[in-house]
């Protein structure tokens, strides 16, 4: 009797918890009134509120108010009509003019002015898909996503509950008062306002415009990183870089690897390894392998430095070069410790032992300056102040020496030295040669200023002025040890031939490590097979309205080389 009672009692347990299990998974509705219209809803119960009461659906967790609702008890399924609210726990609220559950599959639709809230955003569309088991919302008919600082609009939507990440595809723009996002896919995250971009896409403001193939952009901070094919654009001035850096709000930005700064009203271009830009102080600083190019239509100058600083107004741009630094140009190189140009006078001036070469000719002194036409972009004259030297190397391996307080020379048409003068304390020893060009004589002299002529880039006439004592002596009696004037140092071997040599004995810099923004993650369709499968018939929707269509379909790019980053 004992054993027939507890198989009963156990019996009646599994029905009571099986019934509880059934009534618990049930959608519940409580209203004001029921009614049950066979004709228009057969196998329903028709749900109204009251003026003072909705009507409440509610499930698992899921809280539903609306004027009217039809529910389908045998199949688990509500669909709720006017000033629909729905509330997913405590983080989700969501409004709508018509809604659907079906309490099986936990999957929703709402149309008509959906309204959907987090925390920090508010999501606006015409009709949005919601699967309670994925955590996912979704919508393809356009949508407005407002931030506490930006507007996010696109044609598709996708939002990721648990991540409290929007996915936004397909002609996705972001609207802030300072500036406009356009890109092809935006990953949004609601919690910090961190937007990452796959795809061409921009950033434009009033003062500048980003381009980019993968970045990330802080909306709230108003600074980014940006990789693959990036580009800064303002300021009549270009950057590009394997990497960049923008703050807005600091009018900065930096750049890394393979850098090209190019201004376009100056025809100019600097390149490096590592650029900073201030757009407020009109100004850029760039070192690694840093190299600054005047484009000119004949020939460019071309200037490295350790360090390169460009700054002023585009009108009148300065280049700043310190430490080691080289110029180039086919008819003219030189070295100094540092060197200033001013693009509005055409004034260079090289500074701290500076050596300049043209054509045969080694000049140098305590410092250098380059004086071009602005106009022509041709060379006009040089001025070497104090300590003035000009040497050449004799086809007999010895030196023809000039050396005085200051040199002035003027330059031909051709950009050639045409005309030498040395002011002051002049000293001289020339090697004197015949018509035969053979050796005759080596002269040592003084004089108050002397003049040289050129001629197919080497001296031709010299003339002394102003008191001059000169000593003509044979080759064979002057000996080696007076052939050189006190000061003199040939640096021949540094001469600067090509824009490769521009760098000559330094070593390659060692490349900054570019942190990569990783590729989107794929994400499985919203839609699966078991979503088509499962819908409802008294759904308003279709089977094929549970599909990913083909448009929807997110396009997706070949992996090149930056994409390892």
């Amino acid at each position: 009797m004992k054993y027939r009672c507890f198989i009963f009692s156990f019996l009646f347990t599994c029905l009571a918890f099986s019934q509880d299990q059934v009534q618990d998974s049930l959608i519940q509705i409580t209203a004001g009134f029921q009614q049950i219209d066979e004709d228009q809803y057969p196998d329903a119960i028709i749900y109204s509120g009251t003026s003072s009461k909705q009507v409440y659906v509610q499930h698992k967790g899921i809280k539903m108010w609306c004027d009217n609702a039809v529910f389908y008890r045998n199949e688990n399924f509500v669909r709720t009509f006017g000033n629909v609210r729905m509330n997913q726990g405590d983080t989700i609220r969501m409004s709508s003019k018509y809604a659907e559950y079906n309490g099986k599959t936990k999957f929703a639709f709402a149309s008509g002015d959906v309204d959907m809230k987090n925390p920090s955003t508010t999501l606006k569309t015409d009709s949005l898909f919601f699967d309670r088991v994925k955590h996912q919302a979704y919508y393809r008919s356009g949508g407005t996503v407002q931030d506490t600082a930006s507007t996010l609009k696109s044609r598709i939507g996708r939002y990721f509950m648990a991540e409290k990440r929007y996915q936004f595809l397909d002609k996705v723009t972001v609207t802030n008062p300072e500036y406009t996002i356009d890109s092809d896919h935006l990953n949004f995250y609601t919690e910090n306002g961190h937007a990452y971009l796959y795809g061409p896409s921009t950033i434009k403001s009033e003062t500048s415009t980003v381009y980019c193939e993968r970045g990330f952009y802080d909306t709230r901070a108003d600074e980014g990183y940006f990789i693959k094919n990036s580009r800064i654009d303002y300021n009549n001035r270009t950057v590009t870089g394997d990497s960049l850096y923008f703050n807005r709000g600091n009018s900065f930005a930096s750049a890394t690897n393979n850098i090209v700064v190019t201004d376009t009203i100056n025809k100019s271009i600097i390149k490096g390894h590592y650029a900073e830009v201030y757009r407020a102080k009109d100004s850029v600083f760039i070192t690694k392998r840093a190299v600054a190019i005047s484009i000119q239509d004949q020939d460019s100058v071309y200037i490295h430095a350790d360090k390169l600083m460009v700054t002023g107004p585009e009108d009148d741009r300065i280049v700043g070069g310190f430490y080691d630094v080289r110029l180039f140009k086919s008819d003219l190189s030189g070295k100094c410790d540092s060197i200033y140009t001013r693009q509005s006078t055409g004034l260079t001036k090289m500074i701290t032992k500076p050596i300049l070469w043209s054509g045969k000719s080694q000049m140098t002194g305590d410092s250098i300056h380059i004086q071009s036409n602005v106009e022509t972009e041709k060379l006009d004259s040089l001025h070497v102040f104090y300590n003035a030297f000009i040497v050449d190397q004799d086809t007999s391996g010895g030196f023809n020496q000039i050396k005085g307080k200051e040199l002035i020379g003027k330059f031909d048409d051709a950009n050639q030295l045409e005309i030498v003068n040395i002011n002051k304390n002049v000293e001289n020893l020339i090697y004197s040669r015949n018509d035969a060009q053979e050796l005759v004589g080596i002269n040592k002299g003084t004089s108050g200023r002397m003049e040289i002529l050129f001629e197919d880039k080497e001296m031709s006439i010299i003339t002394n002025y102003d008191n001059p004592e000169d000593v003509t002596y044979p080759p064979d009696e002057l000996p080696e040890n007076a052939r050189t004037l006190r000061g003199m140092v040939w640096r021949g071997d540094e001469m600067i031939l090509t824009k490769e040599d521009l760098f000559k004995g330094k070593p390659v810099p060692v490349l900054t490590p570019i942190k990569g923004i990783p590729l989107p993650q794929l994400e499985d369709d919203f839609f699966d097979q078991k979503a088509s499968e499962n819908v409802n018939k008294n759904s308003r929707l279709t089977k094929e309205d549970f599909k990913t269509r083909t448009k929807d379909i997110p396009k997706t790019t070949s992996k090149t080389k930056d994409d390892k980053k």
